[in-house]
Parts: C-alpha cells; structure tokens; sequence
C-alpha cells in the first residue's frame, strides 16, 4: 500500500485513452506505488503493458481527452490538485523525467548550450549566465558530452549522445526524483554504466530516489533496490530485486526471466551463431563477397557556418568514420558494436548512400555504389534496406501505419494497391502485431515505442530485399519481445537468404544473433572476429572493457 510520509505514491492508478477501433479497457489499472527518498524502483514489463502511461500519468502529460482515476502524491501533496505554476515547478524542480526518446525533450531548433541555459533560467533566475553555464558543462562532461559540442544541434549528434544531453537537462536543478523511462535505450554498455552509476551516486548523495521503466531485466537487476512487474496494465509482482529474481511468483514474471535468461545464454535458434557461421562460410566459398566497404571515411567540421569552414586555420573535424574496411559475406549476419556516438549509424548511412562519404569504396554485388549518381543509387536501394534505431525516423505520424508499410511496394511497383494490402497485413502478422487489420488502420502515434520498432521492421522487410542493416532494431523491445523479433529475423534469413549488418550495443543479443562481430571505436574498427572468439578472448583493450561492462543476468541468480 501507498501512503503519505513516502517521497512519492501511486494509489490506485488507471488510466485510459480515448476509444479507438478495437481497442478497449484500463491501459493502466489499478496501479499502487511507493517510493522513499533515495530508493531506486525498477519498472518492467513488455512494450505496451502500460510502463510509460504509468510514468506520464504521474506528472500530469498525458492528453486532457485521457480519462485518469486514483490518486498521485509527492511529498504528501496531491499531483492531480496541482495549479499550473505549481505543476511547472513540479515537473522541473522537484521531478524530472527522461523520454525513452530524447527528441521529445530536444527542440532541432536550438543548441545543446542553449537547452541548458533555458532549463537553467527558467528555474534558477539567480545565477547569472557565467555561474549557468559552468553548471551546465559540469553536468555536460559527467555523462561525456565535452564542452566543445556546446554550439552544436541535436541532428549532429549520435542517437545515443541525444540521450545523453536529454539525461543532462534532467540531473540539472538536481530533483528528487527521476522518472527515467528507457532512459539507457540507445545508449551502449559502457556508457549506460557510467550514466547508471552517476544516477546511482545521486540516489545517495542527494535521497534523488529513482522510478527506472526498463525492459533490461540485467540493468534493473544491477542498479534497483525494488522491482515491479507490469503487465497488462496491472503491476503483478513487486518486492526486493533479488527475491523476486530468485523466487518469481508470477507466471509472467517467469517468462520474462526465461526469455532473458535465453539471449544471453547464446543459443540462437536452430543452429548456434558458430554452426550457422560455417554453413556461411560453407555456401560461400565461390562466391564473392556480397558487401565491400574499402578505406571509408566519413568527416564532418565543428565550424557553425560556411565562412567559419572557409576560413579557419584550425579547423576542427570528427571524424564519424575514420578508414573502415570490411566484407560481408552472402547470409552472413555481421553485428557492429561500440559505444554511442563511436560512428556505428554514420557508417550504416554512408554505406546505404544516405550521405555522400569523404572517402573510400562500398561495392554491393560488385558495383561500386559510391560511384553511382542518385538515381542509379536509388535502384539499388530495393535490394538494401534499413532498419533505424528510432522508429520516428521512418514512420511518418500522418500516414497509417498500413500505409507506411505498403510504400516501398508501390514506389518500386512490386505490388497493386489490393496485393499490398494483403502482403502487408501478412508481414504485420508475422511480426508479432495481431490482428494486421486492426494494427494496418492505426497510426503510429497510437502504437506504444515497441510497436512501432516492429512496423519499422515489416517496413523494412516487405521489399524482400537481400541487405538488412539493422540499426539497434530490438533496443526498445522487452525481452520476451525480442527473442520472438530475433527469431522471427532468423526465420525469414533462412526463407529469403537474407544477410544483416546489425548495430547494437547489448552484447548478449550481439552473441546471441550474429556470426561475426566487428568492434568500433572512435570510427574505426578495433577489432573483428567469429562471435565465440571475441567473447573468450578478446584482444583489444577496448573489446575488453565493453565486456567487462555488460551486465550479466545470470551474475544476479
């Protein structure tokens, strides 16, 4: 049960949305809470049990058309009776939440200094704009932003890196609690600790106490005092982590451990990724390689304008990729891996022509695309598809989500608009979203983050093309989730020959799903090898400390 003295209470939540066609009942029900200062609470569940509702509906951001019942307190005070002065210093002083996608938290229109300073003058009108700024770039450098991205835009930065500025803007009027929802989604291993860990030493130098909406039964495990198990839109369990790790009383509960359990027990389906990487090898050895990227280099200057890029002497580049060479063989499934903003999506792009590189080669079949004009580019594009770490990158909210997935068809006149439509529906199916009828009318707005990573993936898959280059394709999904889209992905390899490059930061579904894996590091490759070599012995340094800080469910049982 819930009660005042706790820092934070959730009494007899529920919430539900407008009615939508097929769609009915409580999205959360019922839902009681409680946090003490300093504590840090785990929320899990599978993507669209309610988790991030729970979280919006705590500080009052849900639609006014949202019907919501129960009772929210903070410090005893009640959430819902907040007057709107009140609730602006609510929201920022007292508690802050962190989006599982950080573009809703970044205006594209404003630099990461000028969010800062606007977060910071907003509610700390007496500190002037030095002692502001040093605050901000204090907590800038502790999640590894460096001050000298101070004037640049959310676009160029990594997916990864706008999270970690979104998760900035939130430790800066030092609340007392964090909501944090999926807040370490796009992040890599090695950051997602350092961030988890600052987290964590706030919890005890300041009481911040901490609600933590994860599907990452590892992280949760490592870093939460308590969990909570939605599902359904009902919490079915909760209690000390270790004891609902080791004793789960519920049968959802249970599966969601199993299926966690599974990823990192590398043991993918049918063949394991060593069987299934000489069987690659096997039914190449006469065939060229199906991909090969020579020398890529991708570089971008600092300098704000066209006269500052003319005319300094210093100019100053990242250099997002930085001389990659690599091959990827008919069938084979290469996974990329290192930590956020080391250049991963930047050579994905660059190698499907998305942006123009600075240099270097990638031959697809033997054609050497870098070569080719746009239209010619274009063409090929049937044959490489894309599949983006966030899915608002390739839905777009005014078309149905049928719609969107039936594009590609019609662009490349594989289809008719009533043969579409049914293949559509089929590959909705076929991705976990049932039924394709219902799922083909709605919009991605109305769709939780999960669903919409699937669409992105039907999306994807529905031209049948021959390269999948899969950009962190399952990150937002729970783990139940992503062990059917992982083996859904291994299923249609087999049926349509596909072959994937596929990003990721979690190293359990790196080992779980690929034959090879190729480690990156400030936009090169450090390393490249059979997935079994690299997890037993691995030679570079920085191969070493990824695996060294990924948590390992098993470590917690």
């Amino acid at each position: 049960m819930t009660n005042d003295s706790s820092l934070f209470s959730v009494e007899n939540l529920r919430v539900a949305y407008p009615q939508r066609p097929g769609v009915s009942g409580w999205a959360v029900d019922g839902v009681s809470l409680a946090l003490e200062p300093g504590e840090k609470l785990g929320l899990v569940g599978e993507s669209g049990c309610g988790k991030s509702t729970l979280g919006r509906a705590a500080m009052r951001l849900l639609p006014d058309s949202t019907l919501v019942e129960g009772r929210v307190a903070f410090g005893g005070e009640s959430v819902f009776e907040m007057d709107a002065s009140r609730l602006r210093r609510f929201r920022g002083e007292a508690v802050a939440l962190i989006f599982q996608d950080p573009m809703t938290r970044l205006d594209p229109l404003m630099t990461v200094g000028e969010h800062c300073m606007e977060t910071l003058q907003a509610h700390r009108p007496n500190l002037n704009r030095k002692e502001a700024k040093q605050r901000a770039i204090e907590i800038l450098d502790a999640v590894k932003i460096p001050a000298s991205r101070w004037d640049q835009f959310p676009h160029e930065f990594s997916g990864g890196m706008r999270q970690r500025v979104a998760i900035a803007l939130a430790l800066l009027l030092d609340p007392k609690l964090i909501v944090a929802d999926e807040p370490t989604t796009s992040l890599d291993v090695t950051v997602a600790a350092q961030i988890l860990q600052e987290l964590t030493r706030l919890c005890a130098s300041r009481g911040t106490a901490i609600l933590l909406i994860s599907h990452d039964l590892a992280m949760v495990a490592e870093y939460c005092d308590r969990i909570a198990v939605m599902y359904g839109g009902k919490v079915v369990e909760t209690g000390p982590v270790l004891d609902v790790f080791e004793r789960p009383q519920h049968e959802y509960t249970r599966s969601l451990l199993k299926a966690a359990l599974h990823i990192q027990a590398d043991s993918g389906k049918g063949l394991t990724s060593e069987e299934r990487r000489t069987e690659v090898l096997t039914t190449n050895l006469t065939n060229s390689p199906l991909l090969t990227v020579t020398n890529l280099q991708q570089h971008y200057s600092l300098e704000s304008s066209l006269l500052d890029q003319l005319f300094s002497r210093n100019r100053q580049v990242i250099k997002a990729v930085d001389g990659v060479s690599l091959e990827l063989e008919r069938g084979e499934i290469l996974g990329l891996v290192g930590e956020s903003g080391c250049g991963k999506s930047t050579l994905s792009r660059t190698i499907l022509r998305l942006i123009p590189p600075t240099g270097g080669k990638v031959e697809f079949q033997g054609i050497d695309i870098t070569a080719l004009s746009p239209d010619a580019v274009r063409k090929h594009r049937r044959q490489m598809q894309m599949v983006f770490q966030d899915p608002h990158a390739c839905l777009n909210p005014m078309m149905t989500v049928g719609q969107s997935i039936a594009d590609p068809l019609l662009i490349h006149k594989l289809a008719n608009g009533e043969e579409a439509k049914k293949q559509v529906i089929q590959m909705l199916e076929r991705v976990g979203l049932t039924p394709g009828e219902d799922f083909f009318r709605r919009y991605p707005g109305e769709l939780s983050g999960g669903q919409q990573q699937r669409v992105s993936i039907a999306r994807a898959l529905i031209t049948r093309p021959q390269l999948i280059i899969c950009d962190e394709p399952v990150s937002m999904l729970d783990a139940s989730v992503q062990t059917q889209v992982l083996e859904l992905m291994l299923e249609l390899k087999q049926e349509f020959n596909l072959t994937y490059l596929f990003i990721t930061h979690d190293l359990w579904v790196a080992r779980f799903f690929c034959d090879r894996i190729a480690v990156m590091n400030s936009g090169k490759i450090v390393e490249i090898g059979k997935t079994r070599d690299i997890f037993t012995n691995p030679q570079h340094p920085y191969t070493q400390q990824l695996l060294q800080a990924a948590p390992l469910l098993a470590r917690t049982q």
